[in-house]
């Protein structure tokens, strides 16, 4: 607990800002850096300040590579719901970065085991993540990294609980037509990463936030390893910290 730093905010648009300030530092720093990201609709706030910033020519995205937490498996790229077309749609589309620098698993590979290898590859390729992006699911999941018996090290494919399914049945017509199974990146693969930057927002996740932080470090909550990052913050709105011990 040494490691993480708390920032609370008062609006999840206030969360966003200071979170692109962080980015800011990270590109200027290091242009080519790697960054990771996350989809949902917390990081929204971000991207839009990192789209202002882009196109205000205060941030250049031109050698930033980016590498995603996840995908569904089934999705094609372009599919309504797929989290290729979500980055593109929100993000992507609307900077100066380079196609080929923006990496998301392939939700649609036919040897799933090899396309994560190849991610893993890619990322180490490129000299590992300096900055990742997390959320935390209301059952204290990072990536799709859910709930289980061990922390899973690489990317890897991952069958979805119930929980995880039905929070996301809001973006589908259905909660039969929300994919089972996903591909996310290991628990290793986001612990390797320099600096870790979590945003979390709304009294829903305010349990969970302190359970993760200030509870045991068990796989039954795969955000607590983080516990033992040496780089974390965390930027929450005044609802999601509050169940935060004063």
């Amino acid at each position: 607990m040494l490691h993480v730093k708390w920032n609370i905010t008062q609006t999840p648009e206030e969360a966003g800002r200071l979170a692109a300030d962080l980015f800011e530092a990270q590109i200027h720093a290091k242009p080519a850096c790697v960054i990771g990201l996350a989809t949902g609709s917390t990081p929204l706030p971000l991207y839009r300040e990192l789209i202002a910033r882009n196109a205000a020519g205060t941030l250049d995205f031109s050698r930033v590579r980016t590498a995603n937490l996840d995908e569904y498996q089934g999705l094609a790229p372009d599919h309504p719901q797929s989290y290729r077309r979500f980055m593109q749609e929100n993000l992507f589309d609307h900077i100066n970065i380079r196609p080929e620098n923006t990496i998301v698993p392939d939700g649609l590979a036919a040897d799933i085991p090899a396309m994560c290898a190849s991610y893993e590859r890619q990322i180490e390729d490129w000299g590992g993540v300096d900055l990742q992006l997390l959320g935390i699911g209301h059952d204290g999941h990072i990536g799709f990294n859910e709930p289980c018996g061990e922390f899973p090290v690489h990317t890897h494919r991952i069958e979805l609980t119930e929980m995880t399914r039905s929070a996301n049945k809001r973006f589908f017509a259905s909660l039969d037509e929300v994919p089972s199974a996903a591909i996310s990146m290991g628990i290793g693969t986001v612990m390797a990463a320099r600096k870790i930057v979590m945003i979390v927002t709304g009294a829903d996740k305010a349990e969970i936030l302190a359970e993760a932080f200030f509870g045991p470090v068990v796989p039954s909550v795969p955000a607590s390893i983080l516990q033992l990052h040496p780089d974390v913050t965390v930027i929450c709105d005044a609802a999601a910290a509050s169940r935060l011990p004063r």
